[in-house]
């Protein structure tokens, strides 16, 4: 059994930041098990995340501002790698990086489209390092959204640990729900009579918007803002009146959708002004709400939280209150919350890396299983492992300590 040294990148739709994750990965029978080794956060360089979010819908963008854009996201992504391949003792095998979304050309209920930036050569010529990258056009070009893509994650996770449901019969495993608050929340269902993953909507994109504009905070830290503030029950039913949330599964959806133009909209139809701390404390009120809907529709008997969402504790605490199955955050099974992603990452990387697909059809609703993304030669001859025949069933997630 060879362990791999991977390091998994990527940078969600908050864009704050490059998310690191270093870890050793093995297969082991049906299984892969994961080893971390460190992560991190790499903050963008001074005005690179501001150029970002302008270049974001409503936002229009040249050929010379995405060709800029592209590099020096992959310039930054390079950082990144070499505190990656620093996190995993100085040596790895492979670089996994999903990017950071620019764009996710979606219409009714299919995604056309989808582009990562961050130029994976720059990756490879920084460590010398092969970069198993593009990781999502595939999954749409076989008619899948793209996206969520932790349903490959989260079936393997979750999907061998086994406990009491609804039903209460010792035998019935339960219906677990694993949520990912970033920018955009997504949900993925294991134990379900089929697999089914699908971005929820708004996870902190608006909160961070409104506390830009109302704070000049990149971000509602510890949910203070939402904190001092009431949910207006008026602007809420406005922005819950939204066809996406209606909409069935697979879908995905992202800031092209939920942006600054959506707020504006609904404050237009409100027609009186609200108070900081309301405005704050409804559009937290809009992601626990959505959030949970979605897993109350899906049937949760538990619901496992993950990403930057888990540190704003007005929305962890509303999404408690509106769910009657217990809440758990990722770390209390062994998952780091913060680099669930850049794990996510990694993953997929290394699925590709010995043949074997990256998507969940049932999740994304592509037509088929597919070997995702494209892999980029490090400074030597590309060399990968003879592929796997048999995909693995179950992802072990070891302690630091041991292998």
């Amino acid at each position: 059994m060879r362990w791999w040294r991977v390091v998994g990148l990527l940078s969600g739709t908050s864009m704050d930041g490059i998310d690191v994750a270093a870890t050793e990965m093995a297969l082991d029978g049906d299984a892969i098990e994961l080893r971390p080794l460190g992560d991190d956060t790499l903050d963008y360089p001074a005005g690179l995340r501001e150029q970002l979010l302008a270049a974001l819908p409503p936002g229009r963008i040249d050929a010379e501002t995405a060709c800029r854009l592209d590099t020096r996201v992959g310039q930054a992504f390079a950082d990144a790698a070499r505190l990656g391949v620093a996190l995993a003792g100085g040596e790895a095998d492979f670089v996994a990086s999903l990017g950071q979304t620019l764009y996710h050309w979606v219409e009714g209920d299919r995604a056309l489209g989808t582009l990562q930036i961050g130029q994976p050569a720059w990756i490879a010529e920084a460590t010398g390092l092969p970069v198993v990258a593009d990781l999502r056009a595939r999954d749409v070009a076989a008619a899948g959204h793209g996206a969520p893509l932790a349903g490959v994650l989260d079936a393997l996770w979750l999907g061998g640990s086994r406990f009491q449901g609804k039903s209460g019969t010792p035998e019935a495993s339960g219906v677990q729900v694993a949520v990912n608050i970033g920018g955009i929340a997504n949900i993925a269902v294991v134990g379900g009579p089929e697999p089914l993953a699908y971005d929820t909507g708004p996870g902190n994109a608006l909160i961070d918007l409104a506390a830009q504009r109302r704070a000049g905070r990149a971000q509602d830290t510890g949910g203070a803002l939402a904190a001092s503030g009431t949910p207006d029950a008026e602007l809420l039913a406005i922005l819950l009146d939204e066809p996406y949330y209606a909409l069935p599964a697979p879908k995905s959806t992202g800031k092209e959708h939920f942006n600054a133009d959506h707020l504006d909209r609904a404050l237009a139809e409100l027609g009186r002004p609200i108070g900081d701390g309301d405005l704050l404390a409804t559009l937290t009120e809009l992601t626990a709400r959505t959030v949970a809907d979605a897993c109350r529709a899906e049937g949760a008997d538990r619901v496992v939280v993950s990403g930057g969402g888990v540190h704003n504790p007005v929305l962890l605490a509303a999404l408690r209150r509106q769910l009657d199955v217990p809440v758990l955050v990722s770390d209390d099974l062994g998952m780091p919350a913060d680099s669930k992603e850049a794990l996510l990452a990694a993953l997929l990387g290394f699925l590709t890396w010995h043949g074997l697909p990256g998507n969940t059809p049932g999740t994304t609703g592509a037509t088929g299983p597919r070997v995702l993304g494209s892999i980029t030669p490090g400074r030597t001859a590309l060399r990968l492992p003879e592929p796997v025949t048999h995909p693995p069933r179950r992802l072990i997630v070891r302690s630091a300590a041991t292998h």
